[in-house]
């Protein structure tokens, strides 16, 4: 190919501190003349596997994309506007969120990155890398908090991370409505259970036995949302040995019995 000119940066002349304070100045003016309902946040929209989210100091949805109103069924934000994580989840996974915002709000990070568990568009639990930060006003005080959350792509789930945890959590995820022993995992994983409890640990901050009775809640949160199954028969889908121990391990996960919250998942629809 002739005359190819290489592509590099131009070179740029040092700044003053008072053309960057200046610009700094114009920005904060530009950014008041703008609608907030239209700024960047919509790119989330057409980022696709991303979705984004903020909320208030006090941890009500000021805004969501459209791939988290899909992950939760709705149509538009009307439906999630003001609500909060224990409006929407279990009451383990909120609470969960509830004191990754504290940390953030209260000053004790800057960052919360993890592994969490969510749910995918089948409804299945899967996880999924969750990054948030504190919004602050322009005296850097915390007003709310605003986060992506992902699925981790092919070249993610080969990190060691992953790899070490990946197979035990497919097997859980397909197979948890099974009578499954964390020894059979390990094994079939090429594992000891010492092993596969401190790579949980490391991934997740639970143990493999707690990951799989949080699965197995979580799924039968779902059917007590979405079927008329009765509370014994969706202990027995979801893997618990009776429905007194499916209430037991439900309760503690979610504050709630399997029965109240079936009812106040339709007291909720009613109202909505």
């Amino acid at each position: 190919m002739r005359n190819t000119t290489l592509l590099r940066p131009r070179e740029r002349s040092l700044r003053t501190k008072s053309e960057i304070a200046r610009w700094r100045t114009h920005r904060s003016q530009w950014f008041n003349t703008l609608e907030p309902s239209l700024l960047f946040q919509r790119l989330f929209d057409h980022i696709p596997g991303v979705s984004f989210f903020a909320k208030d100091a006090n941890g009500h949805l000021m805004y969501a994309s459209q791939g988290l109103l899909d992950r939760y069924q709705m149509l538009d934000d009307s439906e999630i506007l003001g609500r909060t994580d224990f409006d929407l989840n279990p009451g383990s996974m909120a609470q969960a969120y509830v004191d990754d915002d504290k940390h953030l709000l209260c000053g004790k990070a800057k960052l919360v990155e993890r592994i969490e568990l969510w749910w995918d568009r089948q409804g299945m639990p899967d996880w999924f890398l969750v990054t948030k930060m504190p919004l602050m006003d322009p005296k850097g005080r915390p007003q709310g908090v605003m986060g992506l959350l992902r699925r981790p792509d092919d070249a993610e789930r080969q990190l060691p991370v992953f790899q070490t945890v990946a197979q035990a959590v497919e097997i859980m995820r397909r197979d948890y409505g099974k009578p499954l022993l964390i020894e059979e995992i390990a094994m079939a994983c090429g594992q000891s259970v010492r092993q596969l409890q401190r790579r949980f640990q490391t991934a997740f901050g639970v143990t493999p036995q707690e990951f799989l009775l949080k699965t197995r809640v979580l799924c039968a949160a779902r059917l007590l949302e979405t079927s008329t199954a009765s509370i014994s028969e969706v202990a027995r889908k979801c893997g618990f040995m009776d429905q007194s121990s499916f209430t037991q391990h439900f309760r503690k996960r979610t504050d709630m019995t399997p029965t109240a919250y079936r009812q106040s998942q339709r007291h909720q629809a009613g109202k909505g």
